[in-house]
């Protein structure tokens, strides 16, 4: 039997029927179907082009009546219905199947992640991966999971199984909003995919026709029918509440967003407060602030008093933002008079000026370069630039200011040095005779800068020009290998000159004593003989929050307790109640998500996995196995632009589910020959320079002004040492 039916549906909305076919086409497993619903001749004539089944329907058929038709042609034993204006990524066919081939068969709807294609931008994440990262992996009813009613109500991001689809037809003939509810409703249980698998276009307004005043009451009528189901089939209060405050929520913001004549938003205003009254849960609870007001409005029907609460909200935001860049715009004005009036000062030689990831503290390669600087040149004052938050999180006796002092401009103005792993601010002037160096921070996998320019989701809210700017006011920049000079000059285009030094960070790595793995790993509470795994992950451009990729209980769980995991990620993942607090408290699970620096931590594990993190790059100068868990290569590299293809030269073996994981780590391969020959290729592309001594270099170059060719040649790599490894630290 067919597991899946991929039933596209519509007209060709914008010539975009192509686009999406192709894309459902050119990934088809044998265990799916393709079933193409074309409305009309243009849709039917590029359908045929392709495989697949063909429903030809007659112009204006809905899409409501098209799903329907598609749906009883389709053989599978899941649906997933994509409209022709979307299209599917690359990878989410095998991903899907194998999702529904391992959930339990009391599952009826599989939820998955999406992303918007949002004129004229382009891979604009979801609002609905942490709700769907929350279920993670487990399958639940809606009664115990009531805020999937709020997941986006579309069809396309979730998959159906036959019989409840052919169960309920009948219903689901309405509008697509209801149809999409309706079905969780009916659903003994739901399963999540946190992945995005499918992009969502939506067509910018003016291309469409008007919205009629019928269609705008349809929103609140297919709420109420929501309602009058969740009350035939004794839905539980949890799920019904959601649905209320989304009615509430939802009708507001249209009254509020949406321009349509006053009669009509009165009407409109006038239904949902009828509905607001009619369907409020007994003991109901409001929100509080100026929700709190809406909904109490809404509820008394009150719209003239609304519309002028409306304005009387619009006037104070206007007024908050106006007194703010005021206050910002007097705040600068000082500033510049205090900075241009230090800029007049000579140049002190002997100040340095340091700062890591916007002033957040004492770290990376700047922190590699200050120690070093102490040691041959103890000279030169070194002042940090911290935030007030970092403050209290500094080494006793660092010299430092906070941005926007007065006395922050004062070193601003005179410094010599400036050393820094992202940019100073746009306001700091380059001055003859400056040195400004950009250290970085990492190896690009990833495109950065100019080369950002053709993908909208990295590079939203991205001045382009300022960027160039800055980047104009270096005079050094730093590489830890070949590849890194390369991209460096073409994603930042200037008269820089490059460093090929190696990362100042990556030093530790070749000097670090087996005294000091031992002290790091007692210091994470790993007990001698316990394998430590290092997991962390890399921040996805195209979600909207962080999402746990892992069942990090499960994991630990069949790792066993000789393993111990250092997770680090944006947040920790599970609640006190979880299965993972247990293993925390056993220490098997350790969260090292704030624990810096990071390269005890790389010090301390005796494998990294990682997906797409720079940490690879750094970690192989320690000659450790490495893992690369890529589930959703294909989206990475899609969403966010890559130089190299990963899974093509990886550091070690590449795992795309948690269960290749798990086998790779339960038995000898995640340190086999076969591990140990893809890190020696990778550590020749990417550990070129980094041999321990990228610190003193960059000391003797810029600060001590000695040639290049004088500086401590670069230990070639079969000639380095790396620091033991754990096993060899405590033999």
């Amino acid at each position: 039997m067919t597991k899946l039916s991929v039933i596209v549906y519509g007209r060709d909305v914008q010539g975009l029927l192509g686009t999406c076919l192709e894309s459902v086409a050119t990934q088809l497993p044998a265990e799916a179907e393709l079933v193409v619903a074309a409305v009309g001749t243009a849709a039917q004539s590029v359908a045929a082009e392709h495989d697949g089944t063909v429903v030809a329907l007659p112009e204006g058929t809905s899409d409501a009546d098209a799903r329907a038709a598609g749906a009883e042609r389709a053989s599978g034993e899941w649906l997933w219905f994509v409209h022709a204006k979307d299209h599917v990524h690359l990878g989410a066919l095998r991903m899907v199947l194998d999702r529904l081939i391992e959930q339990p068969a009391t599952v009826d709807v599989l939820l998955v992640d999406h992303m918007r294609d949002i004129w004229p931008s382009t891979n604009r994440g979801s609002f609905d991966t942490g709700r769907l990262a929350r279920v993670g992996r487990r399958e639940m009813a809606l009664a115990d999971a009531p805020n999937l009613l709020q997941v986006t109500p579309i069809l396309g991001n979730r998959i159906v199984h036959a019989d409840l689809w052919r169960a309920h037809q009948g219903e689901l003939t309405a509008d697509e909003m209801f149809a999409a509810r309706a079905l969780l409703i009916h659903a003994d249980r739901i399963a999540c995919l946190e992945h995005p698998v499918i992009d969502i276009r939506e067509l910018r307004p003016e291309s469409l026709p008007p919205v009629t005043p019928e269609q705008r009451y349809q929103l609140i009528e297919s709420f109420e029918a929501l309602q009058r189901l969740m009350r035939s089939l004794d839905v539980p209060v949890g799920p019904r509440t959601v649905l209320y405050n989304q009615m509430a929520t939802e009708s507001t913001r249209v009254v509020a967003r949406q321009k349509m004549p006053d009669a009509v938003a009165k009407e409109f205003f006038h239904r949902a407060s009828a509905a607001a009254v009619r369907w409020k849960p007994e003991g109901h609870k409001p929100p509080g602030g100026l929700e709190g007001i809406r909904r109490r409005l809404l509820e008394e029907d009150a719209y003239t008093k609304y519309r002028a609460f409306q304005t009387a909200n619009v006037k104070r935001r206007e007024l908050k933002t106006t007194l703010r860049e005021r206050k910002k715009q007097l705040g600068q004005k000082v500033q510049e008079h205090h900075y241009h009036k230090a800029l007049r000062e000579p140049i002190d030689p002997n100040l340095a000026v340091f700062s890591a990831y916007w002033d957040r503290g004492v770290a990376c390669n700047p922190a590699a370069i200050a120690a070093k600087l102490r040691e041959l040149a103890p000279q030169v004052r070194q002042v940090w630039v911290v935030s007030k938050a970092a403050q209290p999180l500094l080494p006793p006796g660092t010299d430092h200011v906070v941005p926007g002092t007065r006395q922050y401009w004062e070193v601003m103005a005179r410094a010599k040095y400036f050393i820094n792993n992202v940019n100073f601010p746009n306001a700091v002037v380059k001055r003859p005779g400056s040195v400004h160096v950009m250290t970085h921070h990492g190896t690009p996998l990833k495109k950065m800068g100019m080369d950002q320019l053709d993908y909208p989701t990295a590079s939203k809210g991205l001045d382009f020009d300022a960027l160039l700017e800055r980047v104009d006011r270096w005079d050094y920049s730093v590489s830890a290998n070949s590849h890194t000079t390369r991209m460096w000059e073409r994603a930042y285009p200037s008269h820089f000159t490059s460093l090929d030094i190696g990362y100042p960070r990556n030093d530790v790595y070749y000097h670090a004593s087996a005294a000091d793995v031992r002290s790091i790993r007692e210091r994470l509470g790993i007990a001698p003989g316990k394998r430590a795994v290092l997991y962390a992950p890399t921040h996805r451009d195209y979600e909207a929050s962080w999402t746990p990729r892992l069942d990090l209980a499960a994991l630990s769980e069949r790792l066993g307790e000789d393993t111990v995991l250092l997770v680090r990620g944006h947040y920790f993942y599970g609640s006190a109640a979880s299965p993972l607090a247990s293993l925390r408290r056993t220490g098997r699970v350790i969260d090292v998500s704030g624990y810096d620096p990071v390269e005890e931590l790389c010090l301390a594990a005796d494998v990294l996995i990682t997906d797409y993190s720079s940490i690879m790059f750094d970690y192989a100068n320690l000659d450790r196995p490495i893992i690369s868990y890529a589930d959703d290569w294909e989206t990475y590299a899609k969403t966010r632009g890559v130089y190299f293809d990963l899974m093509e030269e990886p550091p070690g073996h590449v795992a795309r589910t948690q269960e290749e994981l798990e086998e790779l780590l339960v038995t000898d391969a995640w340190h086999d020959e076969a591990s140990a020959k893809a890190r020696t290729h990778f550590r020749r592309r990417f550990c070129d320079f980094d041999d321990g001594n990228a610190s003193e270099r960059f000391v003797r170059r810029v600060f001590l002004g000695e040639s290049e060719e004088s500086l401590p040649a670069i230990v070639p790599l079969e000639s380095r040492t790396p620091a033991p490894t754990p096993e060899e630290a405590n033999a």
